[in-house]
């Protein structure tokens, strides 16, 4: 029998801390437990927006639900990834009930259980979100309590010199290239919460029903926090994947050799599994698939030269190579945390300074875009498949495979759009396909 809050059986959870350590317990019992239930295909799935188990169960309950069905006599076996992130309260996630997805709060306050994510992520900084709590509430009108209001966030985050400090763009950096520290910490905290302030507003009222009203940049505060807080989301993905996931693979591979491993990551999550490549032992090939659902990481990631600069590539170019198969990337034009505030946070100081919200995808997308918004980009020999076109024919072997997803990833609000839509039968089929099980 499957576990009660889970859909699918035999199914295992592998939990990590912050610095990608494992409970070794649920290590041990998934390395015994595939070569004891005979297992030959183990899906594992890492979330990348939920702070608690009981997130991250229900949405791997609910996505793996329809593999039995579609592969009757595939011997699958499933795993959930559970490590230290959060999410906003705010952040509605499509179908869940409300006491997953709470009612959104006036912004640009901070509601208490956002605060208590906040607590439980960033141990020993009760001060700082304390006097970011009462900030936000008050919302004082001088620019200066803005700055002072950055320097908070970049405390909370821990960007703290020496040595360059990057956002997001630090997937699209080859080793040795000077890099500024982000404009979203390094410049203006005023400038950058207006400019936050700005793309929210049009992502609300894209055709600017808002009329002339200028903006609140504590709207636009409130953004730099959740996107502060991305950073170090983006930067703990990293290690877990590197350090956890990726060596735990290998403890298996060297348990269960026969065992095809495909691994599937949403958001930061994505980000997570990628990682994972490069933290494998040499010689491992077990994993067979790879599938990035509204991957919330650099376009260029995977990329061996930057189209912008030649003497930079990604911060993971070649890892593909790493899989025994295809790397799937999903991305919908729908995911607006992707197509336009990702690529607000990425700007480096001094790149496209002043470019209007409305403008971010023709422009800033274009170089600090993001895996989930328009796929895998510079890698020569992807492939491009709409959904439906990849569910009916074979798809590669190997190498990058783009998939649109629009079709179905669709459904969301502002700021985030469809950016949580992806517990869909056809994105189950999509990760069967690209780990050719059956």
């Amino acid at each position: 029998m499957a576990d009660p809050a889970m859909s699918v059986t035999p199914y295992w959870e592998l939990t990590f801390d912050a610095d990608g350590d494992p409970d070794g317990g649920r290590r041990d019992r998934l390395l015994a437990g595939v070569v004891d239930r005979g297992v030959h295909d183990l899906v594992v799935f890492s979330h990348g927006w939920n702070s608690d188990r009981s997130g991250a169960t229900r949405l791997y309950s609910r996505f793996f639900a329809p593999f039995p069905e579609l592969a009757p006599k595939a011997r699958l076996g499933y795993v959930g990834v559970v490590w230290p992130s959060m999410r906003f309260s705010d952040e509605p996630i499509p179908d869940f009930p409300r006491s997953v997805a709470a009612d959104t709060p006036p912004r640009p306050g901070l509601d208490k259980d956002t605060r208590h994510a906040l607590l439980e992520t960033f141990p020993g900084r009760a001060t700082v979100i304390d006097q970011i709590a009462r900030m936000l509430d008050q919302q004082p009108g001088d620019e200066a309590e803005l700055e002072e209001f950055g320097r908070l966030v970049r405390m909370l985050v821990d960007v703290v010199p020496p040595g360059p400090q990057v956002l997001f763009a630090a997937d699209t950096l080859a080793e040795g290239v000077p890099q500024d520290e982000p404009e979203i910490f390094a410049g203006s905290a005023a400038g950058v919460c207006e400019e936050f302030a700005q793309a929210l507003a049009h992502l609300e009222s894209p055709g600017g029903a808002a009329g002339f009203t200028v903006p609140n940049p504590w709207d636009g505060a409130h953004e730099l926090l959740r996107q502060g807080t991305y950073y170090a989301m983006k930067r703990r993905a990293g290690t877990v994947g590197e350090r956890g996931l990726g060596r735990m693979i290998g403890q298996l591979a060297a348990a269960a050799p026969e065992v095809r491993v495909h691994l599937v990551g949403h958001s930061f999550g994505g980000r997570l599994v990628s990682f994972a490549l490069r933290g494998l032992p040499k010689g491992v090939r077990t994993v067979k698939s790879v599938t990035l659902l509204q991957g919330a990481f650099s376009h260029y990631a995977f990329a061996a030269r930057l189209p912008h600069d030649a003497r930079a590539g990604g911060v993971l170019q070649g890892q593909q190579n790493r899989v025994d198969g295809p790397l799937v990337c999903c991305h919908s034009r729908h995911d607006s945390a992707l197509g336009t505030m990702y690529p607000l946070a990425s700007r480096m100081a001094g790149d496209a300074r002043g470019v209007a919200a409305f403008d971010i995808g023709r422009t800033l997308g274009a170089k600090w875009g993001a895996m989930g918004h328009d796929g895998v980009q510079a890698v020569p020999g992807t492939k491009s498949f709409k959904l439906a076109d990849a569910l009916k024919t074979k798809l590669p072997v190997s190498g990058c495979v783009n998939v649109d997803a629009a079709a179905v990833v669709k459904r969301g609000g502002a700021p985030a759009g469809a950016h949580s839509d992806i517990v869909h039968r056809e994105l189950a089929q999509l990760v069967l396909a690209a780990g050719r099980i059956r």
